[in-house]
């Protein structure tokens, strides 16, 4: 079978890595953090290797909390997102404080991931319909020879990823009738009111959403020439931002750009499980409730690393 991958985009956990960073904060009976749910999923799904996107800084204390654990039942390589890894003859702009985002964030394992693979959020929880879809894909169906880059995301249903302490961002999807992505929408300020959700543009105008609309939750499957593609693009975005200290290098909006030129075509495989995540705080009762429900139900041992040595002890 296909050989496929894990990438977990770390390298926005914070400065204070350990150290009070919300979305590391433990949540599952044994201390498992988000990460931890997520990997054992990919896991179970048959990815076989995890790529941690971090930046240098945070090495030794990201290998210290999850990564030595983690190496022990899959193999595990580290690439590192760093503000000044540009094309060659950029520089940092002055002024510029934070790296260029997702899409500069997944361009940092070119040359280290050569198959299939998935790349999701180190601080969502997915759930395991997700990663069993992209792995199926992935290894029964994505063609990676062809010259139109065939992708696949998890399509989430809008109503399943609010947070009940605030508003949130999320890419909202227009599909085919074939069920192939037709556009991909980055917007803002979603959340939940008495007469229903709202949201916002990028300009901040307020703009129409349903319950029931399928969103990216950066849940995304590529070929690894889609790695040759950011990289071909990262010049023409920093030429085009000339003098935006914060503007970013998303992959939504790469994705959707090369829908658009007809240049790759995106699965979406629907998924209902629910998000979860420590956007705020106050999420983190919410999440912990989450998670004690489903190792009640047997979704999880109550000891995660348990069963991850088993899934690796079963081959």
């Amino acid at each position: 079978m296909r050989n496929t991958t894990l990438v977990i985009m770390a390298a926005g956990l914070g400065s204070r890595f350990g150290g009070g960073i919300k979305q590391l904060e433990p949540v599952g009976p044994n201390g498992e953090i988000i990460m931890d749910y997520s990997i054992h999923d990919a896991l179970e799904a048959g990815f076989n290797k995890v790529v941690f996107i971090i930046r240098k800084d945070l090495e030794q204390d990201f290998k210290r909390i999850i990564g030595e654990r983690i190496e022990q039942v899959a193999p595990v390589v580290y690439a590192y997102q760093e503000l000044a890894d540009l094309p060659e003859g950029y520089q940092v702009p002055e002024g510029r404080k934070k790296p260029w985002g997702t899409g500069q964030a997944v361009l940092s394992v070119r040359g280290i991931v050569k198959e299939p693979f998935v790349v999701i959020n180190a601080d969502d929880y997915y759930g395991k319909e997700a990663f069993r879809s992209i792995h199926a894909y992935m290894t029964e169906t994505m063609d990676t020879e062809s010259d139109v880059y065939d992708m696949c995301m998890a399509g989430f249903i809008l109503s399943n990823t609010l947070s009940e302490n605030g508003s949130v961002t999320r890419g909202i999807c227009r599909l085919g009738e074939d069920g192939s992505l037709k556009q991909v929408t980055e917007t803002y300020d979603i959340e939940q009111k008495e007469h229903g959700i709202a949201a916002k543009d990028e300009k901040g105008n307020p703009v129409s959403v349903h319950a029931d609309q399928h969103v990216s939750m950066n849940m995304w499957g590529a070929p690894p020439a889609f790695l040759e593609e950011l990289e071909r693009r990262f010049p023409v975005f920093l030429d085009s931002h000339a003098g935006n200290l914060k503007a970013e290098y998303l992959l939504p909006g790469v994705i959707d750009d090369l829908i658009q030129a007809g240049k790759a075509r995106v699965k979406v495989l629907e998924t209902r499980d629910r998000w979860f995540g420590v956007t705020y705080q106050e999420d983190k009762a919410a999440v912990e409730a989450a998670i004690r429900g489903l190792v009640e139900q047997g979704v999880y041992k109550e000891n995660l690393y348990k069963g991850m040595r088993q899934l690796k002890d079963q081959g």
